[in-house]
Protein backbone atom coordinates (compact mmCIF):
# COMPACT_ATOMS: atom_id res chain seq x y z
CA UNK A 1 0.00 0.00 0.00
CA UNK A 2 1.86 3.10 -1.52
CA UNK A 3 1.63 6.28 0.39
CA UNK A 4 -0.51 8.13 -3.02
CA UNK A 5 -3.04 5.04 -2.34
CA UNK A 6 -3.43 5.62 1.39
CA UNK A 7 -3.67 9.45 0.63
CA UNK A 8 -6.82 8.80 -1.52
CA UNK A 9 -8.11 6.00 0.87
CA UNK A 10 -8.26 9.08 3.62
CA UNK A 11 -9.76 11.12 0.46
CA UNK A 12 -13.03 8.30 0.09
CA UNK A 13 -13.18 8.58 3.49
CA UNK A 14 -13.82 12.37 3.58
CA UNK A 15 -17.01 11.47 1.49
CA UNK A 16 -19.48 10.97 4.31
CA UNK A 17 -17.93 13.94 6.15
CA UNK A 18 -18.63 16.45 3.65
CA UNK A 19 -22.44 14.87 2.84
CA UNK A 20 -22.71 15.19 6.51
CA UNK A 21 -21.60 18.69 6.83
CA UNK A 22 -24.17 19.84 4.30
CA UNK A 23 -26.98 17.57 5.85
CA UNK A 24 -26.06 19.27 8.65
CA UNK A 25 -25.70 22.87 6.92
CA UNK A 26 -22.18 23.27 8.15
CA UNK A 27 -21.30 24.52 4.98
CA UNK A 28 -18.09 25.84 6.42
CA UNK A 29 -16.73 22.82 6.91
CA UNK A 30 -18.58 21.14 4.13
CA UNK A 31 -15.87 24.03 2.68
CA UNK A 32 -12.98 23.05 4.47
CA UNK A 33 -13.20 19.15 3.98
CA UNK A 34 -13.89 19.77 0.16
CA UNK A 35 -10.75 21.90 -0.43
CA UNK A 36 -8.95 19.35 2.02
CA UNK A 37 -10.13 16.50 -0.45
CA UNK A 38 -9.17 18.59 -3.59
CA UNK A 39 -5.55 19.37 -1.70
CA UNK A 40 -4.97 15.28 -1.36
CA UNK A 41 -5.83 14.58 -4.96
CA UNK A 42 -3.18 17.11 -5.96
CA UNK A 43 -0.70 15.66 -3.41
CA UNK A 44 -1.42 12.07 -4.50
CA UNK A 45 -0.84 12.48 -7.80
CA UNK A 46 2.25 14.65 -7.47
CA UNK A 47 3.64 11.84 -5.27
CA UNK A 48 2.49 8.80 -7.85
CA UNK A 49 4.32 10.89 -10.23
CA UNK A 50 7.47 12.45 -8.91
CA UNK A 51 8.24 9.65 -7.08
CA UNK A 52 7.38 6.65 -9.44
CA UNK A 53 4.61 5.32 -7.18
CA UNK A 54 1.90 5.15 -9.45
CA UNK A 55 0.03 1.76 -8.97
CA UNK A 56 -2.72 0.13 -10.65
CA UNK A 57 -5.13 -0.51 -7.53
CA UNK A 58 -4.02 3.69 -7.40
CA UNK A 59 -5.23 3.95 -11.27
CA UNK A 60 -8.71 2.27 -10.23
CA UNK A 61 -8.75 4.45 -6.81
CA UNK A 62 -8.22 7.81 -7.69
CA UNK A 63 -10.55 8.27 -10.07
CA UNK A 64 -13.23 5.92 -7.75
CA UNK A 65 -12.63 8.90 -5.16
CA UNK A 66 -13.32 11.92 -7.27
CA UNK A 67 -16.37 10.32 -8.55
CA UNK A 68 -17.52 9.20 -5.19
CA UNK A 69 -16.87 13.19 -4.07
CA UNK A 70 -18.25 14.18 -6.85
CA UNK A 71 -21.78 12.84 -7.21
CA UNK A 72 -21.91 12.66 -3.25
CA UNK A 73 -21.42 16.74 -3.22
CA UNK A 74 -23.85 17.20 -6.15
CA UNK A 75 -26.69 14.61 -4.77
CA UNK A 76 -26.23 16.28 -0.90
CA UNK A 77 -26.64 19.93 -2.90
CA UNK A 78 -29.67 19.00 -4.92
CA UNK A 79 -31.53 17.51 -1.76
CA UNK A 80 -30.44 20.59 0.22
CA UNK A 81 -31.89 22.32 -2.22
CA UNK A 82 -29.02 24.91 -3.11
CA UNK A 83 -28.35 23.38 -6.99
CA UNK A 84 -31.51 22.73 -8.87
CA UNK A 85 -32.29 18.59 -8.93
CA UNK A 86 -31.50 18.95 -12.88
CA UNK A 87 -28.17 19.62 -12.99
CA UNK A 88 -27.62 16.76 -10.17
CA UNK A 89 -29.34 14.17 -12.22
CA UNK A 90 -27.12 14.90 -15.18
CA UNK A 91 -23.72 14.60 -13.23
CA UNK A 92 -24.39 11.40 -11.73
CA UNK A 93 -26.40 9.93 -14.85
CA UNK A 94 -23.11 10.43 -16.76
CA UNK A 95 -21.13 8.73 -14.25
CA UNK A 96 -23.75 5.91 -14.36
CA UNK A 97 -23.49 5.72 -17.40
CA UNK A 98 -19.68 5.73 -18.17
CA UNK A 99 -19.71 3.06 -15.22
CA UNK A 100 -22.22 0.79 -16.25
CA UNK A 101 -20.12 0.74 -20.45
CA UNK A 102 -16.94 -0.17 -18.44
CA UNK A 103 -18.84 -3.29 -16.99
CA UNK A 104 -20.74 -4.40 -20.10
CA UNK A 105 -17.55 -3.96 -22.25
CA UNK A 106 -15.97 -6.29 -19.31
CA UNK A 107 -18.51 -8.68 -19.06
CA UNK A 108 -18.88 -8.93 -22.78
CA UNK A 109 -14.77 -9.58 -22.59
CA UNK A 110 -13.71 -6.36 -24.47
CA UNK A 111 -12.89 -3.82 -21.58
CA UNK A 112 -12.70 -0.20 -22.75
CA UNK A 113 -9.08 1.21 -21.89
CA UNK A 114 -9.33 3.31 -19.14
CA UNK A 115 -8.09 6.87 -20.52
CA UNK A 116 -10.14 10.52 -19.81
CA UNK A 117 -10.58 12.67 -23.02
CA UNK A 118 -9.67 15.82 -22.66
CA UNK A 119 -13.29 17.13 -22.69
CA UNK A 120 -13.63 14.97 -19.37
CA UNK A 121 -10.98 16.83 -17.79
CA UNK A 122 -12.57 20.02 -18.57
CA UNK A 123 -16.08 18.89 -17.46
CA UNK A 124 -14.48 17.49 -14.30
CA UNK A 125 -13.04 21.26 -13.44
CA UNK A 126 -15.82 22.56 -14.50
CA UNK A 127 -17.75 19.98 -12.39
CA UNK A 128 -15.49 20.85 -9.50
CA UNK A 129 -15.26 24.19 -9.58
CA UNK A 130 -19.20 25.01 -9.23
CA UNK A 131 -19.38 22.15 -6.43
CA UNK A 132 -16.87 24.75 -4.81
CA UNK A 133 -18.10 27.61 -5.59
CA UNK A 134 -21.53 26.39 -4.15
CA UNK A 135 -19.72 25.69 -1.03
CA UNK A 136 -17.96 28.64 -0.69
CA UNK A 137 -21.21 30.95 -1.11
CA UNK A 138 -23.23 29.02 1.40
CA UNK A 139 -19.95 29.03 3.85
CA UNK A 140 -19.53 32.46 3.23
CA UNK A 141 -22.80 33.89 2.86
CA UNK A 142 -22.08 35.62 -0.83
CA UNK A 143 -23.95 35.94 -3.66
CA UNK A 144 -22.49 35.18 -7.19
CA UNK A 145 -25.38 35.71 -9.95
CA UNK A 146 -25.35 35.55 -12.68
CA UNK A 147 -21.66 33.48 -12.40
CA UNK A 148 -23.63 30.55 -10.96
CA UNK A 149 -25.77 30.30 -14.18
CA UNK A 150 -23.25 31.08 -16.71
CA UNK A 151 -21.25 28.03 -14.67
CA UNK A 152 -24.21 25.78 -14.38
CA UNK A 153 -24.35 26.17 -18.26
CA UNK A 154 -20.80 25.31 -19.13
CA UNK A 155 -21.32 21.98 -16.57
CA UNK A 156 -23.76 21.31 -17.96
CA UNK A 157 -23.20 21.54 -21.69
CA UNK A 158 -19.47 19.46 -20.92
CA UNK A 159 -21.17 17.03 -19.30
CA UNK A 160 -23.43 16.39 -22.45
CA UNK A 161 -20.44 16.76 -24.91
CA UNK A 162 -18.52 13.94 -22.44
CA UNK A 163 -20.96 11.52 -22.04
CA UNK A 164 -21.71 11.74 -26.18
CA UNK A 165 -18.42 11.46 -26.74
CA UNK A 166 -17.64 8.62 -24.51
CA UNK A 167 -20.86 6.89 -25.93
CA UNK A 168 -19.27 7.65 -29.11
CA UNK A 169 -15.57 5.66 -28.21
CA UNK A 170 -17.86 3.03 -26.46
CA UNK A 171 -19.78 1.80 -29.46
CA UNK A 172 -16.99 2.43 -31.91
CA UNK A 173 -14.74 -0.03 -29.34
CA UNK A 174 -17.58 -2.21 -28.78
CA UNK A 175 -18.16 -2.80 -32.54
CA UNK A 176 -14.54 -3.88 -33.19
CA UNK A 177 -14.16 -7.78 -33.43
CA UNK A 178 -11.12 -7.68 -31.06
CA UNK A 179 -11.46 -9.03 -27.88
CA UNK A 180 -10.24 -7.66 -25.02
CA UNK A 181 -7.07 -8.54 -22.84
Amino acid sequence: MSIPNVITLIRILLVPVIVWAIASNEMEIAFAVFVIAGISDAVDGFLAKRFNMASELGAMLDPLADKALLVSIYVALGIWGAVPRWIVILVVSRDIMIVGAVIVSWVLGKPVPMKPLMVSKLNTVAQVTFAAVVLAALAFGFAWEPYDLILMGIVAVLTLLSVSLYLVEWTRHMGTGERGH
